[in-house]
């Protein structure tokens, strides 16, 4: 059985509203657990953790997984407060994107031009051992092609619907400043040390 993670916060002010939480929280983010805690009964993936889960499964199992461990991470890339880039995440921006303001540009074009429902990473390639923008639709996830993420932003239109209505540019300039960077610092140092590996580790410390 899979349990919702605490949450930690439950608003950010200037960014997202109790309300948006309560919902993208409360609502969604629970509904995939509930699903998916009811999709594994009495499947060989009834006592697998959620990352053999993500990596193994297909269909409802996977999309509802997925979708915990998504949602988990995207809490996480969040913070009220700033936080500041370690020398090695700026080190890896400057070098897989040319400078830090290229990479804001990148990553918030990506992010505005996916099309419907999804989500946009960056994440760390173990094979060209550099940072990648990413985009997957629906409950994909980049765990699956073997890159290892350190942020995302969730576009799904319940993300930001509340608060921003059908303006996902104006949400995801608030979300760019209230980066945690220092949860995308250490995300890419152990994925450096752990390669997917860091990913198991991370599920795990939050659906032991």
């Amino acid at each position: 059985m899979f349990n919702l993670r605490k949450l930690p916060f439950n608003e950010i002010q200037g960014f997202i509203s109790k309300e948006t939480c309560e919902f993208h929280y409360g609502k969604h983010h629970q509904t995939y657990i509930n699903n998916l805690n009811n999709l594994i009964k009495g499947t060989e993936f009834e006592s697998a953790s959620l990352f053999e889960i993500v990596t193994k499964a297909q269909g409802g199992i996977f999309n509802n997984a997925a979708q915990v461990y998504n949602h988990d991470f995207y809490w996480d890339c969040l913070s009220p407060k700033e936080t500041p880039l370690s020398n090695e995440l700026q080190e890896a921006i400057n070098e897989s994107f040319g400078s830090f303001d290229k990479f804001k540009e990148t990553f918030l074009q990506s992010a505005t031009t996916l099309f419907g429902s999804g989500w946009c990473w960056v994440v760390y390639n173990p094979n060209s051992k550099k940072l990648e923008i990413v985009q997957t639709s629906n409950a994909q996830t980049p765990v699956t092609q073997g890159l290892i993420p350190v942020l995302v932003v969730d576009v799904w239109e319940h993300a930001y619907y509340v608060d921003y209505r059908n303006a996902r540019p104006a949400y995801l300039e608030k979300f760019f400043s209230h980066i945690h960077w220092d949860f995308v610092s250490k995300s890419l140092e152990w994925a450096k040390k752990e390669g997917l590996n860091s990913v198991n580790f991370y599920m795990n410390s939050l659906h032991a």
